[in-house]
């Protein structure tokens, strides 16, 4: 059978898995080791489906997964988070929208932690949403903003994402963390701006809050959350000047985490046990998907799809190959997950960027980037459903999809930058000794 067919036959049937909710990670695997068996024969496919596990697993630096998920849960567990919403409702708290940009705030110190888009939204819709309803914001803003800020979590580094992104293409995943600092803290600053200038010209979306705080307040807060923030910079601060690796960084994040919960005497058998259980259990989640996704790639390498899809835009221009590819990936976050979304497009992707010489540090952020957006976009938009389960039914699910039509627009608006303006993603990696 034509290579090229099998190529082609083999994403339909992945697609159709995909859309019959079966496993991602398996069908990945079980669509790579059936078109390699088509291609090339039956013992050439054991001999991937066994070799590919072994391979990838024992990678050392796939161990930054499971230290940089520990490290959120050592973090959550010694209450490094709790504070953040209120610290930063103290400081933003008197400008308009004040409680709907303490959220991005929060949310984004919360995601350098957590490393998780899921996690940040969860957490803060349990504690900003009803602080913000009971304000009187209106619930298209107070749940929206929650939801969009959650997405920081797949940007904002330690992000797994990125640790994945960096193992397929073989890229420093230091320097992957380091160019994602520009493009997240600005995704941050278009959200508080967004909201800042819609409550001011719009009052009615969120009353001034009343409340006055003290200087004392203030230092109070400061002492609850120095923390963290202490712990994120060391972590990027040791990537960033070489002391250690990304590897080693999810090691030291980790350890620093549970030395932080020791002195707060809030570490003990329980967390040590939850933390590990939730690791391995997300840890085994990613893998299997990561071995399903590398026995995949192997199978569309051997399929020529690639070389087809190259030679098929061949002529038309960088500008044009790279809206449409943000494009594809916008309409697939509509439908899929974001790690399953990579997975599956890197493969075919990733020789057609090779001839138009594209910095792929620079393409890595920008697909996390609009992976990110997928996570709010309807119909799936899976943060948004993760604030509906939170809430029940107080809010409908069309309210909260009007109201990150706005955070949309921010979101677009920041992949125009970093696509016209690639040294807001390359300007910090080239610093890097």
């Amino acid at each position: 059978m034509d290579p090229l067919l099998v190529g082609i036959l083999g994403i339909v049937l992945l697609l159709v898995f995909i859309a019959t909710r079966f496993p991602i990670g398996i069908a990945m695997g079980l669509v790579g080791f059936l078109g390699i068996l088509l291609i090339i024969g039956l013992q050439p496919a054991i001999g991937v489906a066994k070799a590919v596990p072994y391979e990838l697993v024992g990678d050392w630096n796939l161990s930054a997964v499971p230290m940089f998920l520990l490290m959120g849960y050592f973090a959550s567990a010694a209450g490094l988070t709790r504070g953040l919403f209120r610290a930063a409702r103290i400081f933003l708290g008197h400008v308009p929208g004040g409680l709907a940009s303490a959220t991005v705030m929060a949310s984004a110190l919360f995601a350098s932690a957590s490393g998780s888009s899921v996690a940040t939204a969860a957490a803060f819709s349990r504690i900003a949403v009803p602080e913000m309803l009971k304000a009187g914001y209106l619930p298209s803003l107070a749940t929206a903003s929650v939801a969009s800020a959650g997405t920081l979590g797949s940007l904002i580094p330690p992000s797994v994402l990125l640790i994945i992104y960096g193992l397929i293409t073989d890229l420093s995943i230091g320097a992957l963390f380091v160019a994602a600092v520009i493009p997240g803290i600005l995704s941050a600053i278009a959200y508080i701006v967004m909201i800042t200038v819609r409550c001011k010209i719009n009052p009615a979306l969120a009353p001034r809050a009343q409340e006055a705080f003290t200087a004392e307040d203030r230092k109070e807060a400061i002492r609850d959350i120095w923390p963290l923030p202490l712990l994120i910079v060391g972590v990027l601060g040791g990537i960033f000047t070489g002391i250690f690796t990304a590897t080693e960084a999810g090691a030291v994040g980790a350890f620093l985490a549970v030395v932080i919960a020791a002195a707060r005497r809030q570490f003990n058998l329980r967390v040590a046990q939850k933390a590990l259980f939730d690791t391995a259990v997300s840890t085994s989640a990613i893998f299997i998907i990561v071995v399903g996704a590398a026995i995949f790639s192997r199978f569309i390498a051997l399929s020529t799809l690639p070389v087809w899809v190259t030679s098929s835009l061949d002529g038309y221009s960088f500008a044009a190959v790279i809206i449409l590819i943000c494009i594809v990936y916008l309409i697939l976050g509509c439908f899929m997950e974001s790690i399953s979304i990579m997975l599956l497009t890197l493969p075919v992707l990733a020789p057609l960027l090779e001839g138009y010489d594209v910095n792929m540090i620079w393409f890595g952020v920008l697909v996390v980037k609009l992976l990110e957006i997928g996570l709010i976009t309807p119909p799936l938009g899976l943060n948004v459903y993760v604030i509906r389960s939170s809430l029940g039914k107080s809010v409908a699910l069309g309210t909260i999809f009007k109201g990150v039509t706005w955070f949309i627009i921010c979101d677009v608006f920041v992949v125009a930058c970093m696509i016209a303006f690639p040294v807001l993603t390359l300007w910090l990696p080239s610093l890097m000794k």
